[in-house]
């Protein structure tokens, strides 16, 4: 009987697969490029992180974002949304796509930059709880600790890059009561962080942990 279960839930899993990658997204190597207006958005959000900043290494940290979530996004082969994927990750599938590949692998990229007025943090989200764990790169100015900085995070929206700054999406642990409903409204009219329910994280575990407000959806 349990053979009998075991099997009919793997079934129903694949068929459930199945559907879902007929109702995907568009082929990887057909994902749109990044625009002009895109990166320039991102590059300005960068720029007014703090006086220090150099808009040119703001431009090129928004360019290098932008594209290398594209490129990600191809060799990654996404074509679902973040958790499907993560199922096919999980089932040898798709050879990667876990927030924490992204995170890995974006942080690697701009880091190999160099930049002078930049520094690019990894932050754990949820870091007491492996199950909804998230991992995100995040620039900030140099000098600065990555409170103070931008989210980028290609995971979230699939391949798509979203981006915010740090001080909208969390707070730290000794302010998250009384910025719970601030959190909450900044996140709420954000179009880059579509909010369904927030909740805060536990006390951090990790020196790079950080206590978030984001989307269950």
């Amino acid at each position: 009987m349990d053979r009998l279960c075991t099997a009919w839930r793997t079934l129903a899993l694949v068929v459930t697969l199945g559907f879902l990658a007929a109702c995907g997204t568009i082929p990887p190597e057909e994902r749109p490029i990044p625009t002009e207006l895109e990166i320039a958005k991102l590059a300005e959000g960068i720029a007014a992180l703090g006086p220090d900043v150099d808009p040119e290494e703001a431009l090129r940290a928004a360019r290098i974002s932008f594209n290398h979530t594209r490129e990600l996004a191809i060799a990654y082969e996404i074509v679902d949304g973040p958790m499907v994927h993560n199922t096919k990750v999980n089932m040898g599938l798709k050879p990667r796509g876990l927030c924490w590949h992204w995170a890995e692998d974006m942080e690697k990229r701009l880091k190999a930059e160099g930049f002078e007025t930049l520094v690019i943090h990894r932050a754990i989200a949820n870091a007491t709880n492996w199950r909804i764990e998230h991992s995100t790169a995040i620039i900030s100015q140099r000098g600065d600790d990555m409170y103070k900085g931008m989210v980028v995070d290609p995971w979230r929206k699939g391949g798509t890059l979203a981006f915010n700054p740090t001080s909208a999406l969390c707070t730290k642990k000794s302010a998250r009561k009384c910025a719970l409903k601030r959190g909450a409204k900044r996140a709420a009219s954000n179009t880059n962080f579509p909010v369904k329910r927030l909740q805060t994280f536990a006390a951090p575990r990790r020196e790079n942990s950080i206590d978030f407000f984001i989307s269950e959806g």
